[in-house]
């Protein structure tokens, strides 16, 4: 059974780093890409970045870029989401995801979803 486990949310204050961990289990990193989303209140979910098998990552959304950093360790089957700097803005429900096939924005494509953590972003 293919499962995703989210980890590492919490409050911080603005201009605070945490760091996110998508735990997999009942699969491999090496055959899926990994996406991370995240939805704030009254919003459409919205894409942060992904990881393929390789390695390589692509950020998807604007605000993040320079303060977000998403990596794996394949011998823990996880995959992390570096947050710093964060902002108020960044507030939400963060999502990982997995894939067979390519990284995409778009979250109807991604076949595993986890449960979410709560990241909040507040002085």
């Amino acid at each position: 059974q293919l499962q995703l486990v989210e980890s590492g949310g919490g409050l911080v204050q603005p201009g605070g780093s945490l760091r996110l961990s998508c735990l997999a289990s009942g699969f491999t990193l090496d055959y899926y890409v990994i996406g991370w989303f995240r939805q704030a209140p009254g919003k459409e979910r919205e894409a942060v970045s992904c990881i393929r098998p390789s390695g390589g990552s692509t950020n998807y959304a604007d605000s993040v870029k320079g303060r977000f950093t998403v990596s794996k360790s394949n011998a823990k089957n996880t995959v992390y989401l570096q947050m710093n700097s964060l902002k108020p803005e960044d507030t939400a429900v963060y999502y990982c995801a997995a894939d067979r096939r390519y990284c995409s924005p778009y979250a109807p494509r991604y076949d595993y979803w986890g449960q979410g953590t709560q990241v909040t972003v507040s002085s």
